[in-house]
Formats: structure tokens, C-alpha cells, sequence
């Protein structure tokens, strides 16, 4: 499997991704998640829709917490041809807990924790400490890469505005 050493760090310390390097244009590679109920979800299953895919390293962390709040707090913003979904690999009775604290009920998050199969078709995991790094990816509605941020350094927050913007555009 590919290995990517310093393309996002940790406070400053280099990290290694595993998994390929994924640019737009290219078709998304499919996926098998689990919803807050452990039932799998696919990149299929919001076929017809663009996907915004905030992945994050932990819901119970400071930045990843105010990224999916973020996101959360524009879904109505963005209407129904627009699903909103965040990857961890917090375990799904984990997220569940968090977004009912949270008040998190306009996305879907989704865990990557039992194989990791999304953090290594998308090139996101951080092989020291089995994490995704924090990266915003948009679908399109048939199932191509249309926008990636990757976002330096895990303690920083997205770009919010120009993600936002480049699916505004794609609408």
C-alpha cells in the first residue's frame, strides 16, 4: 500500500498517509461505512446527490467538534440535492452519543473504524496513530471528485468558506 510522509502533520510533527493520493476529476472510489446504528452505508447510497465528506480525526476533539458543527449548521443552507457526511473512525455507538450531545442532527456521521476501508481508498489514513486526516472532499452527483482540501495540519480547522463556495458552484 502507498505511504505519504509529511503531507499533513500533527503540531508540527510529519505524519504518514496511507493509501493513494486522490485528485479531482477522478471517479470516488465506493466505500462501506457504518451509520450510528452499525448499518453500512456505501458511496452508492447517496447516489444521485453531491456528497460533501468532511473527514475528521475524532468527534471528541476541540477542532474536529466545531468542523462537524460547522457543517452541520449549514446543511438546511444547502438544500436537498446535498448530503453532508462525516467520516471517522470513532466507533458509530460513539458518534451517536456525540451527536445527540452535540445537537448534531443535519449530516450523517459515518465510521470508518472496523477496516478503515475509507481511509485507505482515500488515501487519509495516518498510519502512526490509525486516525483520518482532517480533508473535505466533494462529489458530485455522479460520483466524481470535484473539490479536496487537505488541511495541513491536523489541530487546524477546514477552510470552511471555500468549500462551501466550490459546491455552491457545482449547484
Amino acid at each position: 500500500m502507498e505511504e505519504r510522509k509529511g503531507i499533513v502533520t500533527a503540531g508540527g510533527k510529519p505524519l504518514t498517509l496511507v493509501g493513494p493520493q486522490i485528485v479531482v476529476g477522478q471517479k470516488a472510489p465506493d466505500f462501506r461505512l457504518l451509520d450510528n446504528d452499525s448499518n453500512p452505508v456505501t458511496l452508492a447510497d447517496t447516489a444521485g446527490k453531491f456528497r460533501l465528506i468532511s473527514v475528521v480525526p475524532s468527534l471528541d476533539t476541540g477542532v474536529c467538534d466545531l468542523q462537524t458543527r460547522r457543517f452541520n449548521a449549514e446543511a438546511d443552507q444547502l438544500g436537498d440535492r446535498v448530503r453532508i457526511l462525516t467520516v471517522s473512525v470513532d466507533l458509530p455507538f460513539a458518534q451517536k452519543r456525540w451527536c445527540g450531545s452535540a445537537g448534531v442532527d443535519r449530516l450523517q456521521t459515518l465510521s470508518d473504524h472496523y477496516d478503515t476501508n475509507f481511509g485507505l481508498a482515500y488515501g487519509v489514513l495516518i498510519k502512526e496513530n490509525r486516525l483520518l486526516a482532517r480533508t473535505v472532499f466533494i462529489v458530485d452527483e455522479k460520483g466524481f471528485i470535484r473539490y479536496i482540501q487537505r488541511v495541513p495540519d491536523l489541530r487546524q480547522e477546514p477552510n470552511y468558506q471555500d468549500a462551501l463556495d466550490a459546491l455552491r458552484k457545482l449547484l
